[in-house]
């Protein structure tokens, strides 16, 4: 069968290639892939900067955002041929660590995890995939086209997850929260903040495009410029763009004893001044909280796809911007004008 696999390390590598068909092991699903999304993650390891093959291996299969139809289940498995399925991207470590061995994998102490399309497991960039049972999720028919949505959505199930955990620390009701940044990962934190009631706000830095309608169509309302032009102070804000400036500034722009969630991963080697000195005043004078949450467990996977189910379909089909067969993967990899989700498919 044909997958998308690169060479880790080595720019210019990325290819689709033949590669095994898969063979289910015990208490594993087979699985016929459909499509996955391609994130920063993916460019950064098709770039040479990331990931690591399986051992032995000097190809890595990719695609971590996936979604496939069951071709195989086994008996007890809770999943039957037909059902539209999602594997899970991160596996705990060996030892186990602490965290690992309580099923939050997500917060491995040790480095020691793996995950699928990125570092020494294949992906789902393929044709076909195997997953256990136990690391792969049933989703709604409903969700055929968009299901691969789900990873990115388990990302802000579980900022949202942390930061109600935090606010519980005290009284907590919060009403207000602004998401820094309308890519992916910030439309489906202002996705899940509409439903759970609160007044959302999205911040970017663009005037026209998809994005500003899309914003609309959850009820939220869409800025642009500065946070400081926003004009209040969140209870919440999640930061989804990773701009160092952005990150200082949610940190003093925040309402009292509010929740700033980091869920971006900013670029090293960039200097930024910044005032330290009125930082830390208002971080503790406020008793405010600055957090950053990546990757996500099983719990998560389960929040994001009950979140997926009660989502407007028509609008999760709008955060996808383009579809590209997988033979022509190099589309999916080369940015274009208003892109938000590129989607390959890898079926048929």
């Amino acid at each position: 069968m044909q997958a998308l696999t690169v060479v880790p390390s080595q720019q210019g590598s990325l290819a689709v290639t033949e590669v095994p068909d898969p063979v289910p092991a015990d208490g594993e699903l087979l699985v016929d892939g459909i499509a996955v999304g391609v994130c920063g993650t993916d460019r950064e390891i098709a770039n040479g900067e990331y990931g690591w093959a399986p051992p032995g291996r000097e190809r890595l299969v990719i695609g971590h955002e996936s979604l496939g139809r069951v071709r195989e289940a086994p008996p007890g498995s809770g999943f039957a041929p037909g059902d539209l399925a999602v594997g899970v991207v991160r596996r705990p470590d060996p030892v186990p660590c602490g965290a690992c061995a309580h099923g939050q994998f997500d917060m491995c102490r040790n480095g020691r995890y793996r995950e699928r399309g990125i570092k020494e497991l294949d992906g789902y960039a393929s044709q076909a995939w195997t997953v256990p049972a136990d690391y792969a999720v049933r989703l709604d028919k409903d969700l055929a086209d968009v299901g691969m949505l789900m990873e990115p959505t388990t990302v802000v199930a579980k900022a949202w997850d942390e930061i109600e955990k935090i606010g519980s620390r005290a009284w907590f009701e919060p009403r207000t929260v602004l998401v820094t940044g309308a890519g992916p990962i910030g439309l489906l934190a202002a996705m899940l903040g509409a439903q759970r009631g609160l007044e959302v706000h999205v911040l970017d830095r663009v005037t026209d495009g998809p994005k500003p309608d899309l914003v609309a169509g959850l009820g939220a309302t869409y800025h642009h410029g500065d946070i400081a032009d926003v004009g209040f102070a969140p209870d919440v804000i999640i930061e989804a763009t990773a701009v160092g400036k952005l990150v200082f500034d949610s940190m003093t722009a925040v309402g009292p004893y509010g929740i700033v969630c980091l869920t971006g991963v900013s670029p090293t080697g960039r200097d930024l001044t910044v005032d330290a000195g009125s930082i830390n005043r208002d971080l503790v004078l406020e008793n405010a909280v600055t957090f950053g949450s990546v990757n996500a467990n099983l719990t998560h996977y389960a929040m994001a796809a009950d979140a997926l189910a009660k989502a407007d379909v028509n609008w999760l089909r709008r955060l996808i911007t383009r579809r590209v067969p997988l033979a022509d993967f190099a589309r999916a990899f080369t940015a274009e004008a208003d892109d938000i989700k590129v989607v390959i498919e890898v079926g048929g």
